[in-house]
């Protein structure tokens, strides 16, 4: 038995794997590239560290892949011969509790686990960080902050890994709409660590929310000197730079950064395949001609159909193959439908409650059948949070909803939701220049 920086007690055969596991949580927590290769030297160091190997799978699930949850699979039937093996404490073995649960797709029973531990270990930073990306999958926005809040007190200054902290507590401050402290908190996890993305990223997000587009532009671009060896995370902020453009109709900036940042080495990271599809329908939206770009999106997310692990993920795929290859969208639609039928997940409550009717509209809006995607979005346009991620993300269906009534001339509904939107995002520029546009 060892301690780790926080002094929790981690089962391991030696101090250089706990070590290890200590580096490989804080380049997780600043999504960092060599995130895997330290996890694999936890392994390396110790084969039977539980908390390595608890890691490992969380990394396989976070692929959102078929070959992610095998090998999540995999790893979680090692960990549970190394729990029994190595006598784990009870925090580890919520640990594996809450990875066989993502791993079954009950993605309340895993936030559920990670929040055990925090009740009891606080500083536990790799729950904290889970439940709160978990949480956010959830649609939970409240909860967002919530998780953090709660563990928040037990930390101060002196701990490893606090400004992390701090920045998920900015960005929990964020989704629940507290904007001023969530630009103060952002910016002091900025302040500890430049090369914080998560901090960043949470002040971007106060001012998009308050379309504060220069300011916004500025803060990501200052940035980008601090961020060399970060992941793909990096590419989620310049299409949070790319939405500022499209905010102030500077369509040419917003379509360079899509080609030069956000879609520049063609990834399939489901994160980076939902900024693109998100970002390419805005522009469409505009009256921007997007050219051959839809091709190159819609073969790769091809690729990676019937995989259904986030709702959120589903939508956006069905969006790309929507704008190129509606044949394939029909049938990533079935297949859809055919995954809301297994009640055992999550998210299949999900997609039959919500996803079903938003990827029918998605299909319907792309198709001109306007009329059709209004009908289909407005009953469940106060359940869109339920598909999960950031407000700025769900925006694409918001706006989908008020781009369908407005083209199926229903005026009077669309003022009435042009103005609720406005009077939640004073700042929302696209929204009064298209209210303006009725008058």
């Amino acid at each position: 038995m060892h301690l780790d920086s926080r002094g929790l007690a981690v089962t391991a055969s030696n101090c250089t794997a706990v070590e290890l596991l200590d580096s490989a949580v804080t380049s997780y927590l600043g999504m960092r590239k060599d995130t895997a290769e330290l996890c694999a030297a936890v392994g390396q160091a110790d084969p039977s560290c539980v908390l390595g190997l608890c890691l490992d799978g969380y990394l396989s699930m976070h692929a959102c892949s078929r070959e992610g949850r095998a090998k999540a699979q995999q790893i979680l039937t090692q960990a549970a011969v190394a729990a029994n093996d190595t006598n784990a404490t009870g925090r580890e073995r919520l640990h594996i509790l809450a990875l066989e649960a993502w791993c079954k797709g009950d993605l309340v029973a895993a936030v559920d686990a990670w929040e055990q531990v925090l009740a009891d270990f606080p500083l536990d930073v790799l729950a904290l960080r889970l439940a709160q990306f978990m949480t956010s999958y959830l649609g939970r926005s409240q909860g967002i902050r919530d998780s953090v809040a709660r563990a928040f007190p037990a930390w101060d200054e002196g701990f490893r890994d606090y400004g992390f902290v701090v920045s998920c507590y900015a960005y929990g401050l964020e989704e629940a709409g507290e904007y001023e402290m969530a630009e103060r908190f952002g910016r002091r996890a900025v302040e500890m660590n430049p090369k914080d993305l998560w901090g960043a990223h949470a002040v971007a997000h106060v001012m998009e929310m308050q379309g504060r587009v220069q300011d916004g532009v500025q803060w990501i671009a200052s940035g980008e000197k601090h961020w060399e060896g970060c992941g793909n995370f990096v590419n989620h902020l310049w299409w949070h730079c790319a939405l500022l453009h499209l905010a102030a109709s500077k369509y040419d900036d917003a379509l360079e950064l899509y080609d030069r940042k956000v879609r520049a080495d063609g990834s399939a990271e489901y994160l980076d395949l939902a900024n693109a599809a998100a970002l390419l329908w805005r522009l469409e939206q505009a009256e921007v001609d997007v050219g051959q770009r839809w091709d190159e999106l819609a073969q790769r997310v091809g690729r990676h159909a019937d995989e259904h692990l986030f709702v959120f993920v589903d939508l956006h795929k069905l969006v790309a193959m929507a704008a190129n290859a509606p044949r394939h969208a029909q049938d990533f639609l079935e297949s859809c439908v055919h995954y809301a039928s297994d009640l055992k997940c999550t998210e299949a409550h999900v997609m039959r409650d919500v996803g079903l009717p938003i990827a029918k509209a998605v299909l319907a809006h792309r198709k001109r059948d306007y009329g059709g995607a209004a009908d289909l979005l407005l009953p469940v346009r106060d359940l869109i949070h339920r598909i999960g991620g950031s407000h700025a993300q769900r925006d694409l269906f918001e706006q989908m909803l008020i781009d369908a009534v407005l083209r199926s001339e229903r005026l009077s509904l669309a003022r009435s939701l042009l103005s609720t939107r406005i009077e939640n995002r004073p700042g929302d520029l696209w929204a009064r220049r298209t209210i303006a546009s009725l008058s």
